[in-house]
């Protein structure tokens, strides 16, 4: 770790982890940075992938997207380990916070103890820095968290070690070598036209067609279907936007901040300043379109399919423009 570590404060765990992590180990890059240059915005609506019994709704490329991608983009090479032995693990991790040497894992949100009751939920794509140890406990840096925080070695092992979608094995990982030199202008460049591609697919359920099959997913559903179901979903619907992360809206602001950043690159500006503004569009949308999700699951006499739909349709028609903006860039 070439810096004194500084904790951070960030919207979502992974591209906040990757922010901290090689600004630390010198390589100054902020959170909507490490988002867009690995075109991680995305969506996907697919029903026959469950979590806790319900379909997959994701809004950004699946977990470790960032960390496997950012080596690649920026020609870091990055050490990535998972473990079979959970006493070989807590070893490795204890040997490289004693040498000062700041590492992230990926862990369980379930088994770490400094989260909320009600968050404590089985999602086991959470990211988080560790970077010294105090006895028994763990000095975290979690990105979510405005303050550091400490985690005994038994809870961190089994959040580390969790069963299941995503199961973390373990795995840890670090910057070995950054280039002393990189090409933004041209990773930016690339990165965008990419991201704007996947989100166009023509695979009906990612992207904008995702978006738009989830919309009519929704606007078929009734009140006189099982009611219990059609509150699950909905609530469900609302945990993967929100709590999952940033979350639909938030990404979607990620992801402006990335593009208005991109303005110093010499890129086309008019483009990027458009579609910026149209993802900021489309977060508020989406935002709304949770706000009426979690009314409806509260209170199912106020259920309006159509207008649930149609929030989630406009949110789609925003992306839609933004990204056939940004194919031309």
């Amino acid at each position: 770790m070439s810096t004194p570590f500084k904790h951070a404060q960030f919207a979502h765990c992974e591209s906040g982890v990757i922010s901290t992590l090689l600004t630390n180990y010198g390589l100054k890059l902020s959170e909507p940075m490490a988002f867009g240059i690995t075109s991680s915005l995305s969506f996907v609506y697919l029903p026959i992938v469950k979590i806790s019994n319900m379909p997959l709704v994701a809004y950004r490329e699946l977990p470790k997207n960032i960390v496997n991608k950012i080596s690649k983009v920026l020609g870091i090479e990055m050490v990535k380990k998972k473990y079979k032995s959970q006493e070989e693990a807590n070893e490795d991790l204890t040997n490289f916070v004693k040498n000062n040497q700041l590492v992230g894992l990926q862990t369980s949100v379930f088994y770490l103890p400094y989260f909320p009751k009600d968050m404590q939920f089985h999602f086991n794509a959470h990211n988080l820095l560790v970077y010294a140890k105090q006895g028994s406990d763990y000095c975290i840096s979690d990105p979510v968290f405005e303050e550091v925080v400490l985690c005994n070695e038994e809870k961190l092992t089994q959040a580390r070690f969790a069963k299941g979608a995503f199961a973390p094995k373990g795995f840890l990982y670090y910057p070995k070598s950054i280039p002393n030199e990189i090409d933004f202008s041209k990773i930016i460049k690339k990165a965008i036209v990419k991201n704007a591609k996947s989100m166009l697919t023509p695979f009906p359920f990612a992207g904008i067609k995702g978006m738009k099959r989830l919309a009519k997913k929704i606007a078929s559903l009734k009140l006189d279907n099982n009611q219990r179901y059609l509150k699950n979903f909905l609530t469900h619907i609302v945990r993967m936007q929100e709590e999952i992360g940033t979350g639909g809206g938030g990404f979607r602001f990620l992801y402006a901040a990335f593009l208005q950043e991109a303005k110093v690159y010499d890129l086309d500006n008019e483009i990027l300043e458009e579609a910026s503004s149209l993802f900021i569009q489309s977060g508020n949308t989406l935002r709304e379109f949770a706000l009426y999700c979690v009314e409806s699951s509260k209170k199912l006499d106020k259920f309006d399919a159509n207008k649930i739909a149609d929030k989630l349709l406009e949110a789609a028609q925003f992306e839609e423009k933004a990204c056939r903006l940004l194919k031309q860039i």
